[in-house]
């Protein structure tokens, strides 16, 4: 089964994404995190400083990635 960090790296590569640009996914919908936190996440299991990724970090990422990709929700015209 994949983990988190799993799904995550490979989103990375799959999209050829940097850590600046998951940085700047994760900051439009205001979750920040640092370039250290990050690499923790991207570290193998068995590193020290491993970090596993919660569920809060996978959702933000997802749903930044829709507006990075897409752009923000047009606003409703009533």
């Amino acid at each position: 089964m994949l983990s988190n960090n799993d799904i995550l790296k490979k989103l990375r590569v799959a999209l050829s994404l940097k850590n600046d640009d998951i940085i700047e996914i994760l900051a439009l919908v205001d979750f920040e995190i640092s370039k250290g936190a990050l690499g923790d996440l991207f570290r193998n299991e068995d590193h020290p400083n491993y970090k596993p990724a919660g569920d809060q970090v996978l959702r933000n990422f997802l749903n930044g990635l829709i507006i990075y990709k897409r752009g923000d929700k047009p606003e409703k015209v009533e």
